[in-house]
């Protein structure tokens, strides 16, 4: 079978033949790969950035983000059947500590995880892959068009859920609220497909949503955001430390853009009691300048916080695929709005090799 793969470090992404992997244990699953996305990872990794191929080989299979067509399963398999649509998940558990023993990769302890198509096993840019059902989510056939979002949509979930955790375990009106996000201030800084699936997610949680980035108004991104129900904050017009006066304290703020500078002044933002959940990963070392004594104040006296949230668990997955279907619901054909750019599997150099301003979301069709 063919897939798309590079040599860490060195070269350009290529095509190559693989053997068709087939099930070789009960609790497998092999998937027919519909489509892969194209995100940020990708093209870190073929710029030479962070990426392991798996133990013995000096190539590794890119992709992290797909949708698949369930082909056959094991004899222990309950969750899918041949036919159904799936994704499966990125992260894969280290054997030792016990978030991995409770199938929360996301959370390891030990940083010796793998994730498919990044660090130590290939990865969905392929025709069809083989997993454990553990790592599976099935899709109902309504997402056909846009379930190769589950993944970018998962990292936002888990971002969103983090910042829930934390205020209901710290705010005594939190687990009060039976529904907490509703007509809450959220900021979601950065509006690329991360940052616009938060959103979404936010919307449909019933939250107040501003998005924050730099491009005008009218292009693709803000519109997307807008048709939502969401507003527009356009950071070249309107200084951070001027949004709480212009419009509200935010009471949670999503950062997506992974600037790093961006990451500290979003406190300038922040409401009393509020909460930061960084996403992003900035590039580079340059050093940044900070009035450390003013930050520390305001986190204090504030009651602030700020976390970090990586990759995602299943259940996020799963949060996910539920919010693209009652998005699916209440603006039809919206979601898939994203995807702007769709490539055949033969044109990958294209897709790779090409990132147009009005792009969002890419990928890879390797099959219909």
């Amino acid at each position: 079978m063919k897939a798309i793969a590079i040599q860490p470090g060195a070269g350009q992404p290529h095509m190559v033949d693989r053997t068709q992997p087939t099930i070789t244990a009960a609790n497998q699953v092999l998937l027919r790969v519909l489509r892969v996305g194209i995100c940020g990872t990708d093209r870190e990794e073929i710029l030479g950035g962070r990426s392991k191929a798996p133990d013995g080989q000096k190539e590794l299979v890119i992709g992290h983000e797909m949708l698949g067509r369930v082909e056959k399963v094991g004899d222990q398999v309950t969750r899918a059947k041949p036919g159904d649509l799936a994704v499966f998940t990125v992260r894969r558990v280290c054997g030792e500590c016990l978030p991995c023993a409770m199938n929360r990769p996301d959370m390891c302890l030990t940083g010796k995880y793998h994730e498919r198509g990044i660090w130590g096993m290939d990865g969905y840019q392929t025709e069809y892959v083989v997993d454990q059902e553990q790592y599976l989510v099935r899709l109902a056939p309504e997402l056909a068009g846009i379930g190769v979002l589950a993944e970018p949509m998962s990292v936002a979930e888990k971002a969103i859920d983090e910042a829930e955790r934390i205020q209901a375990g710290r705010l005594p009106q939190a687990s009060a609220a039976p529904d907490w996000w509703f007509g809450r201030p959220c900021l979601v800084a950065g509006l690329g497909p991360i940052g616009l699936l938060a959103a979404l997610a936010l919307r449909v949680r019933g939250a107040a949503v501003y998005g924050l980035d730099i491009v005008p108004e009218a292009s693709a991104r803000p519109q997307w955001l807008l048709a939502i129900g969401g507003q527009y904050i356009n950071g070249k017009e309107i200084p951070l430390d001027k949004i709480a006066s212009l419009r509200q304290s935010m009471d949670v703020i999503i950062e997506a853009a992974g600037i790093a500078s961006l990451s500290f002044n979003l406190l300038d933002a922040l409401g009393a009691n509020g909460v930061v959940v960084l996403t992003g990963l900035p590039d580079g070392d340059r050093p940044i300048e900070l009035n450390g004594a003013a930050l520390v104040r305001g986190l204090v006296l504030g009651n602030q916080a700020i976390a970090g949230s990586v990759n995602a668990a299943r259940d996020h997955f799963q949060l996910g695929v539920d919010d693209m279907l009652s998005a699916e619901l209440r603006w039809p054909g919206h979601v898939a709005k994203l995807i702007t750019h769709r490539y055949a599997a033969k044109d990958f150099a294209t897709g790779f090799s090409q990132h147009p301003d009005d792009e969002i979301k890419a990928v890879i069709e390797w099959a219909q």
